[in-house]
């Protein structure tokens, strides 16, 4: 079974991506079968990951939008065990052509159901803000991963987020959980940090 989780905040600029290849590339050097799964619309994941533009024939807005497989939309990395679902500029429409589909929440859930026992986990990066992409993502995911960039206003939006999980629980995916919240760009030197850290522990 394979075990999906959201690396998710609506902020941009706090680590996602970063979080997201370094948990994808841990797993797979302790021997998983890893799918990374790039739903951000800079596609930084697919460049970071060393996937070019010129390679990214089929994508996740493909998978998305019912035209291909994640299988079939998969390209291996320089990393063994480690596959890659690309993204590029065209998943900016997908949100657009999303609001018209029925179930339209379940679509990256239903093209999860049918991928193949190959990975052991699929790790979704997704993109700065919390619309139809990241409650896809959200929908299908076993559990959230939540990047916090310890700064002034990274509780505020915390909160925020907390509050679209709890509504996806309620509404859409019953069993996400909270796999944790990850502190980056930390300093241990800096007050405003220690106290950033109290409070999210909190």
């Amino acid at each position: 079974m394979t075990r999906i989780i959201s690396v998710v905040n609506q902020k941009g600029g706090v680590g996602k991506t970063t979080t997201a290849i370094n948990m994808a590339t841990a797993l797979a050097a302790i021997g998983k079968s890893v799918l990374l799964i790039d739903l951000d619309p800079q596609g930084n994941a697919s460049t970071g990951l060393g996937i070019d533009l010129s390679q990214r024939e089929k994508t996740s807005y493909d998978v998305l939008i019912g035209a291909t497989s994640l299988a079939d939309a998969s390209l291996k990395t320089a990393i063994p065990r480690l596959s890659i679902t690309p993204a590029t500029i065209d998943l900016t429409g997908a949100e657009l052509e999303l609001v018209n589909m029925d179930q339209r929440e379940f679509q990256l859930k239903n093209a999860l159901a049918d991928m193949p026992e190959k990975w052991d986990y699929a790790i979704i990066d997704c993109p700065p803000s919390l619309g139809l992409l990241t409650i896809n993502a959200l929908t299908a995911s076993d559990a959230v991963l939540i990047p916090l960039q310890c700064e002034f206003f990274a509780l505020e939006g915390l909160s925020h987020l907390l509050k679209t999980v709890k509504m996806i629980q309620a509404n859409l995916n019953p069993s996400i959980t909270i796999h944790g919240v990850v502190l980056t760009m930390y300093d241990r030197r800096n007050k405003l940090t220690e106290q950033i850290e109290h409070d999210v522990r909190a």
